[in-house]
């Protein structure tokens, strides 16, 4: 499945996913899968960049609910 890389996200955005996805792979494996909920606390007090990175995840990328932390990564890193 080729995933077509549209609308690039924030800088800011794509640091902490980026480290996000550093995190869980250091310490769950390379097998560890996640949601674009990983990103955020429970309470989330940033509305706007969970809807960058919904839409980003769900109507750009076309991801599933959960994704292999390595594959988002390398997706974020190809922008």
């Amino acid at each position: 499945m080729t995933v077509a890389v549209r609308g690039p996200l924030s800088d800011a955005l794509r640091e902490k996913i980026i480290a996000v996805c550093d995190a869980k792979l250091a310490s769950k494996g390379p097998g560890v899968g996640l949601s674009f909920y990983a990103f955020f606390a429970n309470k989330n007090d940033t509305p706007g960049l969970l809807i960058e990175v919904a839409t980003w995840w769900i109507q750009t990328q076309q991801l599933d609910h959960f994704e292999k932390a390595s594959k988002i990564k390398q997706l974020v890193q190809a922008q």
